[in-house]
């Protein structure tokens, strides 16, 4: 059994929270809390990667590794 690690982005929608892992195309989930979300991507991503090994697609290499936020001061 092999691991694999990729970030996934939840952004806020109007009525729930989407999530997605940007370096794989065209998987993605949503769900009514981040933690749903969060937990839905998982299962996502692990149907996405057994599609593409069943598919004998090359599993792309994880590009994002960490994600964080930044606050800066802004004199208005």
């Amino acid at each position: 059994m092999a691991k694999y690690r990729y970030l996934v982005l939840i952004e806020k929608g109007e009525n729930n929270y989407g999530a997605y892992a940007p370096d794989l195309p065209g998987c993605g989930t949503i769900g009514d809390t981040p933690e749903e979300a969060l937990k839905n991507a998982q299962e996502a991503i692990s149907l996405h990667l057994e599609g593409m090994l069943r598919d004998n697609d090359p599993i792309p290499p994880a590009a994002h590794i960490a994600a964080d936020f930044v606050e800066v001061d802004i004199e208005v």
